[in-house]
């Protein structure tokens, strides 16, 4: 499928920017990961930029990183529940369901890439089934808070990258290396996050363990 040249550039800005954007919003939050606002508009503009993002995998042959993009919807859609709810304990069904949704896509992919290509036989193979790999499951660790999300996600930008760079689309490899740099940003403030978030609770086991013992032991007396 070949696209008219101001079309192709209309879709490259449209999914580019949506996609940044959606990193920037997404990083930030990791400085305040209660501001349900910011993670609900993250996961709102990545969902804006999958159409964009279909069409130019698609016309360029680039058919299971494109069909990954449409199997993130689940995830990203678990991701604005999460914000909403400011937990996933509520919503336990849909979030295993979401988990084997994406393990299943990831095997799927990968093994219909070694199935048309009769094997591990091409570069631009090899970068897919890393796009399939860090998008989906960077993804799904973002939308459950968890900063090694981030680390996925520069796995799926660096190779991501590549595909583009040999696709000659040069303005979404700019973006992808600001990508780059957003996703090294959050992972750095979403570690910082889980630091304090671990001291804390060590504070509160410390701190409620010999009040809850003495209660218990109260109780007992009587």
């Amino acid at each position: 499928m070949i696209l008219n040249p101001g079309f192709d550039l209309f879709l490259q800005i449209w999914g580019g920017v949506c996609y940044l954007l959606a990193k920037v919003i997404l990083g930030i939050s990791e400085g305040n990961i209660k501001n349900k606002i910011l993670r609900i508009s993250g996961w709102a503009v990545y969902l804006a930029g999958i159409p964009a993002w279909v069409v130019i995998l698609a016309s360029q042959n680039n058919w299971i990183v494109a069909a990954v993009d449409i199997s993130s919807i689940p995830t990203m859609i678990l991701g604005i529940v999460i914000a909403v709810r400011q937990s996933d304990k509520s919503f336990r069904f849909f979030d295993i369901l979401v988990k084997y949704f994406t393990i299943l896509v990831i095997l799927l992919g990968a093994s219909y890439s070694v199935y048309c290509f009769k094997g591990i036989t091409s570069i631009t193979q090899i970068l897919e089934i890393l796009v399939t790999f860090g998008f989906l499951l960077g993804t799904y660790l973002l939308a459950k808070k968890n900063y090694l999300g981030w680390v996925l996600f520069a796995v799926m930008i660096l190779s991501m990258g590549t595909l583009m760079f040999i696709d000659n689309k040069m303005l979404l490899v700019l973006q992808q290396a600001i990508s780059l740099v957003v996703v090294i940003y959050g992972f750095i403030k979403g570690r910082k996050r889980s630091k304090i978030m671990q001291k804390t609770l060590m504070s509160d086991i410390i701190f409620t363990s010999p009040v809850i013992y003495f209660i218990k032991k109260h109780i007992n007396s009587k």
